[in-house]
Order: C-alpha cells, then sequence, then structure tokens
C-alpha cells in the first residue's frame, strides 16, 4: 500500500492550494516517523506536489565508534559508510527512508488519516470560498427535486448548492436539467459539512440581475440606494446617480421598459417601482407610494409615522393589493404610513360612487352613472323625486342611497 499513490489520488480535482497540500502530507509522514522513531527532529520530509514523489531522511552527525550517546541525532562511523564508503567523522549522513520501513499496518493508518485530514480541508475550502461569494449570483442545474428543496448543481465550482422552497418565488417551477438563478444568501456549517443557501427570494438577487441589465450600476455611476420586496409580488428600488446627465430612473427602465422587463420576466412578472432617492423624508415618502399621486404629508419624526393625504380615486392606488404597495413605501422610507383621503379647508372633499360599492348594489351605482352622477356630491345634488325620474329606481331605494352617502359625510364632519 504506497501512501504517495493515496495522495496522487486523493489531490487530483481537489481545490486545495499547494502550501496547504505539504504541509498535510509532511503532518502525516512526520506522525509516521514519530511513531517508529519517538522523534522528527532529526529527519527531513520532502513532498513533490507535482509528481506526487515523497523524499524521507535520517540526518546524524557522523562519530567515533563506541562513542554515539544518542542514536536519534547520531551515527558511529562504521554505519554510516555502509551508506557512502566517503563519509568522515564529523560530518552529517543521510539515511533515506522508505514507506516499506515503517510496516504495512502503520502506512495503512497514515493513508486513512491522510483521506481523512484532505476530506476536512476540502470542506473547509468549499465554506470559505462560498463565504467570500456570499450575495453573489450564482447560475446552477437543478441536479435534484425534494420536498421541501432543490439541490443545485453550481455551474461554475460543480459543488452542490442547497435552495429550500422557501427561497423561491411564487410561480417558480423547476424540474430536474432546468438551468436556474440565484445569489448566495449563507453558508452554514451541519454535521461538519458545509451548506451552501441559494435565494431567489433575497433583495440582493434583484440588485444583481439590476447590475446585470444597466450597466450604469456596475460602472458606478447609479447607485442602488434600497430595495424592498415581496418577492413575486412587488418591489421597489431607491436608485441614485452621481451624474446631473444620468436619469436614474430612466436608465433602470431602459428604452420601452427594455432593461426592466428581462428582470420582471425572471422574477415571475414581479412589479417593480423604480424610484429617486432623496434625503427630503417628505418627498421620498411621495416618490415610495408610487404609482398614487399624493396630495400633501404630515410627518412625525419622532414616531416615524406619515399622514399622507390623497385624492379619494388614489387611496386604493397607494394602498395596493393586500396592502403591499403602502406595506414597501413604509419599509423603503422607514416611516409608519397612514392613508387619508384630502380634504379642503374645512369643506369637506367628494368622495368616489365606488367607494360604496359594498354598501350600495352595483346595478343601482350603474343606473347613478348612468345620468352622470360619478360621486357622492354629484347624487346628494339631485332631489329624491329627480333621482327617481330620471333613472328606473324606486323611491324607496332612492332614498336608502341618500342615506348612506349623507351619512358618510356625517362621519367626516
Amino acid at each position: 500500500m504506497n501512501l504517495v499513490d493515496s495522495f496522487a489520488e486523493f489531490k487530483a480535482g481537489k481545490n486545495i492550494d499547494r502550501p496547504t497540500m505539504v504541509r498535510v502530507l509532511e503532518d502525516v509522514f512526520r506522525s509516521l516517523i514519530k511513531k517508529k522513531f519517538g522523534s522528527d527532529e532529526n529527519f527531513d520530509v520532502i513532498v513533490n506536489t507535482q509528481s506526487g514523489d515523497l523524499e524521507m531522511w535520517r540526518v546524524r552527525e557522523i562519530v567515533n565508534d563506541g562513542e554515539v550517546t544518542d542514536e536519534l541525532s547520531q551515527i558511529s562511523v562504521s554505519e554510516a559508510i555502509a551508506f557512502d564508503e566517503d563519509y568522515e567523522i564529523g560530518e552529517e549522513c543521510y539515511e533515506q527512508l522508505v514507506l516499506e520501513d515503517f510496516g504495512r499496518r502503520s502506512v495503512q493508518a497514515a493513508r486513512q488519516t491522510l483521506i481523512s485530514k484532505i476530506m476536512e480541508l476540502e470542506k473547509d475550502e468549499i465554506y470559505k470560498r462560498y463565504a467570500s461569494r456570499v450575495g453573489e449570483m450564482v447560475l446552477g442545474e437543478v441536479h435534484q427535486v425534494l420536498k421541501r428543496e432543490f439541490l443545485i448543481m453550481d455551474d461554475v465550482t460543480g459543488n452542490e448548492i442547497l435552495m429550500p422552497r422557501n427561497e423561491t418565488i411564487k410561480g417558480d417551477f423547476f424540474r430536474k436539467g432546468d438551468m436556474v438563478k440565484g445569489i448566495i444568501k449563507r453558508v452554514e456549517m451541519k454535521n461538519n459539512n458545509p451548506v451552501v443557501i441559494m435565494s431567489r427570494t433575497d433583495e440582493r438577487f434583484l440588485e444583481k440581475l439590476m447590475e446585470q441589465e444597466v450597466p450604469e450600476i456596475e460602472d458606478g455611476l447609479i447607485t442602488i440606494k434600497q430595495i424592498v420586496r415581496i418577492p413575486g409580488d412587488r418591489a421597489k428600488v431607491a436608485v441614485e446617480s452621481y451624474d446631473d446627465r444620468i436619469d436614474p430612473v430612466g436608465a433602470c427602465v431602459g428604452m420601452k421598459g427594455s432593461r426592466i422587463h428581462g428582470i420582471v420576466r425572471e422574477l415571475k412578472n414581479e412589479n417593480i417601482d423604480i424610484v429617486n432617492y432623496t434625503k427630503n423624508v417628505s418627498l421620498f415618502i411621495q416618490r415610495s407610494l408610487t404609482p398614487a399621486r399624493v396630495t400633501s404629508i404630515k410627518l412625525d419624526d419622532e414616531r416615524k409615522t406619515a399622514a399622507v393625504f390623497l385624492q379619494p380615486d388614489q387611496v386604493s392606488l397607494a394602498i395596493g393589493r393586500g396592502g403591499s404597495n403602502i406595506k414597501l413605501a413604509s419599509k423603503l422610507s422607514g416611516y409608519e404610513i397612514d392613508v387619508y383621503r384630502d380634504n379642503v379647508d374645512t369643506e369637506l372633499e367628494d368622495v368616489d360612487l365606488d367607494e360604496f360599492a359594498d354598501e350600495i348594489e352595483a346595478w343601482i351605482l350603474d343606473q347613478l352613472k348612468g345620468i352622470g352622477c360619478d360621486t357622492a356630491k354629484s347624487v346628494l345634488d339631485l332631489s329624491a323625486q329627480e333621482l327617481v325620474r330620471r333613472t328606473d329606481l324606486e323611491e324607496e331605494t332612492v332614498n336608502d342611497v341618500l342615506a348612506i352617502l349623507a351619512s358618510e359625510f356625517e362621519e367626516e364632519a
């Protein structure tokens, strides 16, 4: 059993630097020497990482016969000339050792130690390599589809990466052999094995996609100040340009949306709002609530809250489906946002009829819109008799509608 053959076998394909590998080999061989001779102080171990050759030399001072006081460091002249007849007293005698001198059992044990150490080294190298790449984009092939996760083979290194299903976007569907993009979210040690976690839901994934699509970001002309996401649903990105000639929002969106469309497709039609970053909190909140148009804002900097006033037709836009827009705007700005319908001075603002859809049946609202009444005040401006005459509504229905609309303004007052 040749230990050097084991070395050649296990170093192949391992991404371990030469100095580290030489150190491991020397440690293993010096352990063999210590076990046989009790010390390795007078031994040289030479490892050739290119060829896999090994040389071990025992070095001892040559003394007169009968004057050897330390067999580890001294050798008699009569013994020395058995290795080379030109040796003289006072010189150093070099005796080459071969693995067979150590016995089959010791070599077998050393081989197992070598395998174990190289495997540990490889684990450490994988951990360090990926720990330094956290936040970077990675492309891999789906190797195995499991119940709670996907096993991905890194296209560059060939190492296995884990993508839990909770790190995938709603709508993601992958089969074995599919190529998938994501970012390295973190690296963990589980049972002494490095586990690389890949994510498509992390904000940094969107950031890397934008870097790929927008050269100005890659070149440092545009900076992404902050990203907030509801993966697969909606995202908001605050960008800033250090060049006044560059419109950061326009550059990120591209001509006719050419740059942003590729990102949206990769993120399963995630709606992405790009906004200009500013240190003006009020203006930044206003931009964060896009696509809604804000009338006015009242800030409480101490409590980090913002009361935002909008026209009635803008309220639903500000809130967004399932509250997604206002939730992301709050995260982006760092302020808790409350939305209010805008009132001008002491006069109560008009309210769109669609705001009453939960109280008034749709066909009744359609009747009122059919005579040109699309707001609450436009209906209240007409008498009950006029409404009955101009619509197909019964008088009792008209009176109920007027009561509902009037109570809205009484509540606001």
